[in-house]
């Protein structure tokens, strides 16, 4: 489910048992980056025919702002929004068709020179739920083989911290990847980065998506940015949330990745600061206890389908009232 129909779930169950909500998808360079950013960005929906990661062609979403809108007359740069997931995502291929030694990111270099060809001058790319660990090297060959950047600038949007050097243990298994093909595929990597330009091991968040952050921010001087912190700032969370009695955050699986810069760490780290109570409904809790007290979370239910989601609202609903009442609230 995407964060819009978690989020429409969760709300209506609030709204059933009374609650007002206060609707607010959020993402952190995964799935729904694209959708997040393009209202706050006042881009425009567009298509190209790319590659899938096993390079079957392929009809993707990307966005650009238009070039005479309202931000370009504030001197804002025309603006492209890439997703990874919608080219190179892991929804993109069937379970029993994953193939981490095969799975490539050119068409994901395909998307971004489409928004360049596009117009855009600034490109984020939103680098996770990939299917690939090929360290970007199929995105550099799309993108020299279309003619390079132009002069394009790319911000990579990373949903976690993870060095170059550590994608494949850390995501490999995920996407398919054996034992032996974890050390192939580890092997691969620090080969790729003893030819790029720049040496990405050692650098936070240079193996998101397989290291495609890495790749592009050796070769082509990208820079990398926090995901979740980004989108959060562009729909004015920090706002939305002071103005409300709880927040409730999701995700499919908590566990320790969470806490490397997830979408759900962040709002929990937010909402704690402002001290507003926070609440998250994922599909599966995994994260340990010094975890948990780590993110300071009211409560974590579990709900995987639509139904669940919306007994969970109800649930959800005394909860907050009960943490009201508990802080002394009329």
């Amino acid at each position: 489910m995407s964060a819009r129909d978690v989020a429409q779930a969760l709300g209506a169950g609030l709204e059933a048992a009374g609650v007002e909500v206060d609707l607010c998808p959020v993402a952190d360079g995964g799935e729904g980056t694209l959708e997040a950013l393009m209202a706050p960005l006042e881009a425009e929906p567009r298509t190209a025919t790319v590659s899938d990661p096993l390079g079957r062609p392929i009809e993707a979403p990307f966005a650009v702002t238009p070039p005479d809108g309202p931000r370009r007359r504030r001197a804002t740069p025309v603006t492209g929004i890439v997703e990874v997931a919608a080219a190179s995502g892991l929804g993109r291929v069937a379970e029993g068709e994953r193939d981490a030694i095969a799975a490539t990111t050119f068409g994901t270099g395909e998307l971004i020179l489409a928004a360049v060809h596009a117009g855009a001058e600034l490109v984020y790319v939103g680098v996770g739920g990939s299917a690939t660990t090929d360290g970007g090297a199929g995105a550099i060959r799309a993108i020299r083989d279309g003619g390079g950047l132009q002069g394009a600038r790319l911000v990579v949007l990373c949903d976690v911290r993870t060095p170059f050097e550590d994608a494949a243990r850390v995501f490999g298994p995920q996407k398919g990847a054996g034992e032996r093909d974890v050390h192939r595929l580890t092997s691969r990597l620090h080969g790729l980065a003893r030819g790029f330009a720049r040496d990405p091991r050692g650098i936070a968040m240079t193996g998101a998506a397989g290291g495609l952050s890495g790749g592009l921010w050796a070769e082509f001087g990208a820079e990398l940015a926090p995901g979740a912190g980004y989108v959060l700032d562009a729909i004015d969370f920090d706002r939305r949330m002071r103005a409300a009695r709880a927040v409730v955050g999701g995700e499919g699986k908590l566990d320790e990745q969470s806490l490397a810069g997830k979408a759900v760490a962040e709002v929990a780290t937010r909402a704690r600061q402002a001290g507003v109570p926070c609440f998250a409904v994922v599909g599966r809790a995994e994260l340990d206890s010094f975890g948990a007290r780590m993110l300071d979370l009211q409560a974590v239910l579990e709900a995987g389908t639509p139904a669940a989601l919306r007994r969970a609202g109800g649930q959800l609903a005394r909860l907050v009232w009960s943490s009201q009442v508990g802080r002394g609230a009329d």
